[in-house]
């Protein structure tokens, strides 16, 4: 007796629809090939805010003076245009420890260079 084709097609989907696989060993997280494909943070990875204090632009960048977490702190990002005061939402990114910028001929203790800055509407 031939098996009707809907019931072969119905086990192996069946079997098939489980959970996704898991990625090979080594292989990098979805944030990690993010952060290696340059691409930029997400809304859920902006998941600190801030105060502008103040900023300076630099090119293609822009340093920003924010109090962040109950403390002032520097950050660098793609140039934005931001005002004094104004709330700001940012990710995780690289701190750079008495960073010296040839630009603006400056040292700063700490920088926290960010791919993305936005600001809170409120």
């Amino acid at each position: 007796m031939a098996v009707p084709r809907w019931v072969v097609c119905t086990v192996v989907l069946g079997f098939s629809a489980g959970a996704p696989a898991a990625p090979p060993p080594g292989h990098p997280t979805v944030e990690q090939a993010g952060q290696a494909l340059k691409l930029p943070p997400t809304e859920a990875e902006l998941n600190h805010e801030g105060k502008v204090l103040q900023t300076i632009p630099s090119n293609e960048y822009v340093y920003v003076e924010v109090k962040s977490e109950g403390r002032n702190r520097w950050l660098a990002a793609p140039a934005t245009q931001l005002k004094v005061g104004e709330t700001i939402r940012f990710p995780n990114g690289t701190v750079m420890s008495n960073f010296y910028s040839k630009r603006l001929q400056r040292t700063f203790d700490e920088v926290l260079f960010v791919g993305r800055i936005k600001v809170v509407d409120k």
